[in-house]
């Protein structure tokens, strides 16, 4: 399998059986991880092996180890499935992908609120039943490395994938979250959002545009973040078409309100400009902002 960083590390990936999910299972496996692969069995063959028999089919043909598991991340019970698997193979669990999600496209105001909650359903709870299971796997064991796949449309938003994108900023937002309360038990949590072809982006994507989003581009910034040795934490990672840029949350300079009651919209305009030509800052948790915003910040 080539070279071993991760040799004697156990990872599980949600949604590892198709586009990113099964670039990751397999630059994991190379690296010397075990994996667990996980996809729920939508579409199996004629032998009824669905995408993560394959996947672990493929990592054991090159030398690697590997199980499947099928569970759906909409179940409630997946994330606790999916690292008893490990558990029960090969008794620890250091890296958790959480990476299983749908998109599912429509304008909001034309979107039936069952289909907006099976988006979050699986790509938000999903990754929190699997996050939280990892968690309690790692921080008694002292170690663990989190990475949850999120989207760019999760810091910015979408046109007509308004599901997709609140799902993932949920999941940026948790995963701060997570990044703060588990560095000192040594959990580190990362952030991933990745450009690459998925189920959701396969059937629009012009062929010119293809290569730069295969998947395979992607895997080495996961395998990274994977690493014993990264001790990133609370990072938003974007990357595709072999780029990579840090994102972030920002907050720019503070200006104070007029006295009295009353705020016009021109003056709103004016103090938000104010505001914008002062320096942006960064912060890791919520009360780090309101404490600086009432300590008067920075203009």
């Amino acid at each position: 399998m080539g070279d071993t960083p991760l040799a004697g590390r156990v990872a599980v990936v949600s949604g590892g059986g198709r586009g990113p999910g099964r670039s990751f299972c397999l630059a994991l496996a190379r690296q010397g991880a075990k994996v667990v692969v996980n996809n729920r069995n939508r579409v199996t063959d004629a032998d009824g092996r669905g995408p993560a028999d394959h996947v672990a089919a493929e990592i054991l043909a090159a030398g690697g180890e590997a199980v499947a598991e099928h569970s759906d991340a909409a179940d409630p019970a997946a994330g606790e499935a999916i690292v008893a698997a490990a558990l029960e193979r090969w008794g620890r669990l250091d890296i958790c992908v959480a990476n299983a999600a749908i998109g599912v496209g429509g304008m909001f105001h034309k979107q039936p609120a069952a289909q907006f909650g099976e988006v979050l359903e699986i790509n938000l709870h999903g990754s929190v039943r699997l996050a939280r299971a990892a968690m309690a796997v790692m921080r008694p064991a002292g170690y663990g490395r989190i990475i949850l796949v999120g989207s760019t449309g999760g810091l910015h938003g979408d046109v007509g994938l308004s599901a997709y994108a609140a799902s993932k900023g949920g999941l940026l937002a948790f995963g701060r979250s997570l990044a703060a309360e588990g560095a000192a038990k040594g959990v580190l949590t990362n952030m991933l959002l990745p450009y690459a072809l998925t189920q959701m982006t396969d059937d629009g994507m012009p062929p010119p545009a293809r290569p730069a989003m295969d998947p395979d581009l992607v895997a080495p910034v996961l395998t990274a973040l994977a690493s014993p040795q990264c001790g990133l934490n609370g990072e938003y990672l974007v990357t595709g078409g072999g780029r990579l840029r840090r994102a972030s949350v920002v907050e720019w300079g503070t200006v104070m309100l007029p006295n009295g009651p009353g705020l016009s919209p021109s003056q709103l305009h004016a103090l938000l400009a104010e505001s914008g030509r002062g320096e942006p800052r960064e912060y890791r948790v919520a009360v780090d902002a309101f404490n600086d915003l009432m300590a008067g910040g920075a203009s």
